[in-house]
This record gives structure tokens, sequence and C-alpha cells, in this order.
């Protein structure tokens, strides 16, 4: 019997994926995303080809508009039994040009050019609500829905870089780390309510928000591009299609005694020493 399921992000590449995937076998979708036209996307092909969808307008950090979401969606679809939170992301104010510091970084004038000391903090700020703020209030909104049914389950993303922090990207790495501890916690507390709790931590996937850092106009690798790649035993970035087998695990019935695990989907990049 097919579940309501409730994606946040879910008109991006990643989480748009997931939603069509998980529309195929046989499950009712709710694509929200703040980007009203890219969810209405999603629904549509997933509605065009036989499956049952609705998109949805939701700010992932105001519970007013997940409460109207929540709203539309009980209306439409019926109560949530899976969320899927995949609203997050990056901002340059939280990124130093240089994964290493240096004494005659001090001097440099350069436009746009930032060490350490000069982060914005409030573009960390963004960037820690963004991806933890923005998991936990629809946490808060949709698995109350949850309490006292069978086989309901969340599933966060998390990031390679809750493992060990990549260069230059210091916020990101924190809030991601942060999303991996509340997936933990979230398992042990909600455990006597029958509500499972993981996280996928992707390795490195090509998308709007790091093409440009990783690959040049051409399509050619950039040297951080290069730095991935030789990093990643399996040699290449991962595409989205690659997450959807152990989304579809952990949101099953296999995976009911599951519950508090992150699981890295990286191509090996976590299990390499570099040597």
């Amino acid at each position: 019997m097919g579940k309501v399921i409730v994606l946040t992000g879910a008109g991006g590449v990643l989480c748009s994926t997931l939603a069509i995937a998980l529309a195929k076998e046989g499950h009712k979708i709710a694509v929200l995303d703040l980007k009203i036209e890219a969810a209405n996307k999603v629904a549509e092909k997933i509605n065009k080809d036989g499956g049952i969808a609705i998109a949805v307008m939701a700010n992932v950090l105001e519970q007013e508009s997940l409460d109207r979401a929540r709203t539309e969606v009980h209306k439409r679809l019926g109560s949530c039994d899976i969320l899927i939170n995949g609203a997050g992301g990056n901002h340059p104010l939280g990124t130093t040009s240089q994964p290493y510091l240096q004494e005659k970084d001090l001097l440099n004038l350069e436009d746009g050019f930032k060490t350490f000391f000069d982060l914005d903090p409030a573009g960390i700020k963004f960037v820690l609500d963004l991806n933890f703020i923005g998991t936990l209030l629809p946490t808060q909104v949709f698995a109350r829905d949850m309490v006292g049914k069978q086989g309901c389950s969340i599933l966060n993303i998390s990031s390679m870089n809750a493992f060990t922090p990549l260069t230059k990207i210091p916020a990101y790495s924190g809030a991601k780390a942060a999303v991996s501890n509340l997936t933990q916690w979230l398992a042990v507390h909600f455990s006597k309510v029958g509500i499972r709790v993981n996280a996928l931590a992707p390795g490195f996937f090509l998308t709007d928000q790091n093409r440009t850092l990783l690959t040049t106009e051409n399509g050619e690798l950039t040297a951080r591009g290069r730095m991935i790649i030789e990093q990643t035993p399996m040699g290449k970035f991962g595409e989205p299609e690659d997450l959807i087998g152990t989304t579809l695990w952990l949101c099953g019935e296999g995976a009911s005694f599951v519950t508090g695990v992150v699981i890295p989907i990286d191509g090996g990049f976590s299990a390499y020493s570099g040597v």
C-alpha cells in the first residue's frame, strides 16, 4: 500500500530524483520547495507518468509556512507517513577563498577574497539555519502525523562533510555534522513511538550549487574537482540515481530494525586514506 511521502527541497536535482523514484513505487508524493515553479515541474512529471503528486510551496525556516503546507498535504493526500528532509545548501559568505591560511593572505585586498577572519556571521548563520533548523522544523511539523502509525520514518540528508570536514566550507561542514547528530538524537527520541530516523551522506554529486566549483564552463574539472576525483576510489562523481536504492531501502519495511544510521553514498571517498 502506498504511503504519503513529504520531501522538502524536492525541486532540486537530488530530491526530485528521489521523488520520482518513490512515486514509481506507488507512493503519493508531496513535493515541497521554496520555489514553487521547480516543485510544479517535478509534480507534473510524476503525474504525467501515472503517479500521484502535488506541489506545495514551503519555507523550511518558517513554522507558519510549514503548517500551511501540512494542512494542504492533509487535504489533498492525507497525513504524512514518511518525511525526507532534503532542503539544504551552502553560501559564499560562509566559505573561505583558500583551503589553508597563509600569512600573505592577511594582506590580500582583492575584492571578494576571504580568509577565516573575513567570514560573515550572517552567512554562517544562514547555512546553519538552512541545514539544521531546516531539518528540525519540518520534523516538528510532519512527525506529529507519524505517532501511533506503523511503517513511518524520517530520512535526513547529511553529507561527507559530517564525517571529516572539507576545506574552505566550515559553515556547511558544521551544519551537516549537526544534521547527523540530530538524526541519531531523533532516532533515540522517537524509538518508543515507532518512528525510524536515518540519513544519507552523499559524497560528491554535481548539482546547481557546486557545479561551478567543480567544473569549468567547458565541462573540464577544476583543481578542486580533480582533487575530489583523485580521492574517490570509483573515480567519478555520483549520479542522482545512485541515491535511489538506499532511499527505497531505508524508507521501506526491509529496514524495519534500522534507525540512527548515517550511510555514506560516496564511491569509497570516506574509506580512502589517500595512499
